[in-house]
This record gives C-alpha cells, structure tokens and sequence, in this order.
C-alpha cells in the first residue's frame, strides 16, 4: 500500500480525490487534510497567508499519522503567488516540518509539462488576470513558453467549486490555441478529474489539472508509476500490467 498525504485548502473540490484514489486502483490511499484557508480570496495577499508555513505545519501531524510517505500542498495559487525561489522554500519548509518528500501542485505542473515534453502551454485560469499571470510567470521561470493566459476573474474558491463541466469546458476552449501543446487548468478548486478523457478528446492534445498533476506529483515522489488511462495522457505513459 502507496499512502499518499495532501494539505487542501478549505472545501471546494475535494471529492476529486476519493474518485481518483478509485481509478488508481486498490494498493494507493490518498489522504487529505484540510488547512485553514483564511479569506477565501484570490488575492494575493490573502493567497501568501493561506500557503504561510504555520498554516501549512498545522495539518502536517495528521498527515504522519495516517502513514502518509509523501505531503503535497495541493494549492496552486498559494504556491505560484511566492514565485520561482520563494515556492521551492515553501516546499523545503513543508518537507522539514513533515518529515517525507514534499511538494506543491504549482511543481506538479512544472513537473509534469517536463514529464509529457511539452513546452509551448495554454492556461485556462479561474483566477483574476494579476493572479493567472503569476501562474505564467512560474511556468516561464521553469523554461516553459506560455502562448496564451485566460483569466475568470473569480475571486473565492468556492464560487469555482460550484462550476460544472460545462464551464469547465468552455475554461478549456476558450484558453486554447492551435500552437499550444497541452492546455493547463491550474486551479485545485475546480472539479475535473472526471471530464479530462472528453477534454483531451475535444482538443486533441493533453490537459493537464490541478487536482490530477497533485496526485501525479505525490506518486512520483514515492516512486510509484500507474497507469490509469482514465485520468488523461499524463497517466496513459507506463504499461498496464504493473510490478
């Protein structure tokens, strides 16, 4: 058994992860914690004391005690909004207070654009445009090239977890170029673990989530690789007979 620990900010799309621990298959557990969110604002303010190392340390215990062999802040925003340097910090920081691997859902990105060697990205954002171009700037720093930035101008994160697959596909449409690669959603708010197959369908290329990369993230620091087709291109790349 594979357990895998996760820090969620608040509630908004948490039940994307019961329903990909399903699709996993039966030796992965995830295990997620609730932080505090503080102001429900996609501000960058508030978002830098939401991702704020007491608020993060404060859920880690839990995390040990369920097993967990590896932590991943599942927060995009409040992970992008300290920068390059300031999020590689971050998630030191985690990793100390915790005791085992550590990352954030901004690498997990970064991480899985490398892992599908794609480089030229779409961001389909349900942030405000200061806040998506944050998102852009990280993806940048870490040698991706971002051809387009779409912002939603939303504000809380639980207005985006009221968003069904109808926005999350016309999100999707209307981020996407014909020059980009993959089309990035980044926010871990947003449910999407059950469209990515049609959306990768409906655009013809891969789709890379929050909530999907976090989970693929955290299976790569504890070196696992599972193939779960289910969950998009990202997890179509190992053999379907597993060791």
């Amino acid at each position: 058994m594979t357990a895998l620990g996760f820090l969620y900010p608040g509630h908004s799309a948490e039940d994307d992860y019961p329903r990909i621990e399903q699709l996993l298959g039966g030796d992965i557990r995830i295990d997620l914690v609730h932080t505090d969110i503080g102001e429900d604002a996609h501000r960058v303010d508030a978002l830098l004391r939401m991702g704020s190392a007491d608020r993060l340390a404060a859920g880690v215990e839990a995390l040990r005690l369920s097993g967990a062999e590896a932590v991943v802040w599942a927060c995009t925003s409040g992970s992008f909004v300290y920068g390059w340097d300031g999020a590689h910090e971050q998630v030191r920081t985690l990793a100390v207070a915790a005791g085992m691997p550590a990352s954030s859902t901004s690498f997990a990105f970064m991480h899985a654009v490398r892992e599908m060697e794609v480089r030229r990205l779409a961001i389909g954002a349900t942030y405000p445009d200061d806040v998506a171009a944050l998102f852009a700037e990280f993806l940048t720093a870490g040698g991706a090239q971002v051809l387009s930035v779409r912002g939603s101008g939303i504000i809380t994160a639980a207005e985006v977890g009221t968003w069904g697959e109808a926005e999350v596909f016309a999100l999707a449409k209307e981020a996407d170029t014909a020059d980009a690669q993959a089309v990035l959603l980044p926010d871990t708010a947003l449910h999407t673990a059950a469209h990515i197959p049609a959306l990768e369908r409906e655009l013809g290329k891969p789709v890379l989530t929050a909530n999907q990369v976090s989970v693929w993230e955290a299976l790569r620091l504890t070196d696992r690789r599972v193939n779960a087709p289910e969950l998009g291109a990202l997890f179509s790349r190992e053999p379907i007979v597993q060791v």
